[in-house]
């Protein structure tokens, strides 16, 4: 089975997911397309010979499109998931799933109603080798039990539009995804402390930031957000437990030695860092689609839980507080208490 797939959103990334499904996905076709540009989707849609529609209605509501990708701007997310979930169709949604934890819950209320699970959201890095490997030493229990997490989230430089607010809700919030799953725990509280500020960055950004995350079993979660640390894309993860520890590997690369020095490349982009991770999210995506199945990877619940904890570490910097995220209970749906 081919899965026909309709694109709203034909930016960047939008197009980056059209070349993956074309190129590198099997069993996939890209069908139909939509942007608030639309010379931008005619871009985009005529090397895969995709059709261009006036809006998102229209892509979702369309006979040849059995699955929905959403890639447009963030703040409409919310009502392309929706019209999807009326009517009937998977849909993957690039994070976030909504900017408002109200919407959010719309969304989770409306999947509910349908009765079967059609939401994924785009949190890659649950798909990459380095963090599975992570989870499997965690699940196994050969370290014990977790007690503390140790992140870095380093970007080489951000632009002059880049917030600190940012730093949360655009770039913690990979991590705050991955460690929940990694972790199979809540975060429960957030905290943000700002050491002495880089010179490096434009004079209205707070960088680099520590936030400090609890889990409701009581592991200590420490992550360092760096974004202007010039010398490139370092992601790091190490989880401590009662009898050992785990880390995240860096991305192989050859050891060069010249000139009395032995040096190893550091990427310089997420682009380069998380490809195949992204590669591995679509095949699994299309590949379920295909065998009839419900979406494995991130849920609507997942999408809420990042912006309500990302939200309130958003708080917790401009107040200079411990902020409580204040989850909802999980519905059973989503694998809560009955």
């Amino acid at each position: 089975m081919t899965v026909r797939v309709g694109v709203i959103g034909a930016g960047w990334i939008g197009n980056e997911h059209i070349q993956r499904l074309t190129h590198t996905v099997t069993g996939a076709r890209v069908t139909a397309v939509t942007d608030i540009d639309a010379a931008r989707a005619e871009e985009a849609a005529k090397p895969v010979g995709a059709r261009v529609l006036p809006d998102s209605a229209a892509v979702i509501g369309a006979d040849d499109v059995d699955a929905v990708l959403v890639t447009s701007w963030g703040p409409t997310h919310a009502e392309h998931v929706l019209t999807a979930i009326a009517a009937g169709k998977p849909v993957f949604c690039e994070k976030p799933l909504a900017t408002t934890a109200e919407d959010c819950l719309r969304i989770i209320e409306a999947e509910q109603a349908h009765g079967r699970r059609l939401v994924q959201v785009g949190f890659m890095r649950r798909y990459d080798t380095g963090y599975r490997q992570l989870k499997q030493a965690i699940d196994s229990g050969r370290i014990g039990a977790p007690l503390l997490v140790h992140c870095a989230h380093r970007n080489p430089t951000v632009p002059e539009s880049y917030t600190s607010a940012m730093a949360a809700l655009d770039t913690a919030v990979h991590e705050v995804d991955v460690l929940r799953w990694l972790l199979d725990d809540e975060i429960v509280s957030t905290q943000v402390v700002t050491p002495r500020a880089t010179s490096k960055r434009f004079a209205h950004l707070k960088d680099p930031q520590i936030m400090l995350f609890e889990t409701a079993k009581g592991v200590r979660i420490d992550l360092e957000v760096f974004v202007n640390c010039q010398y490139g894309y370092d992601i790091q993860c190490e989880a401590v437990g009662e009898e050992g520890l785990v880390r995240l590997p860096d991305p192989a690369a050859v050891g060069v030695r010249t000139a009395g020095q032995h040096s190893t490349e550091v990427l310089t982009d997420w682009v380069g860092r998380f490809k195949e991770a992204f590669d591995t999210e679509f095949r699994e995506w299309i590949a379920g689609l295909a065998a009839g199945q419900e979406p494995t990877g991130p849920s609507a619940w997942d999408g809420y839980a990042a912006t309500v904890i990302t939200a309130a570490t958003v708080d917790a910097l401009e107040t200079g507080t411990v902020v409580a995220t204040d989850l909802k209970p999980r519905p059973a749906f989503y694998g809560g208490a009955a």
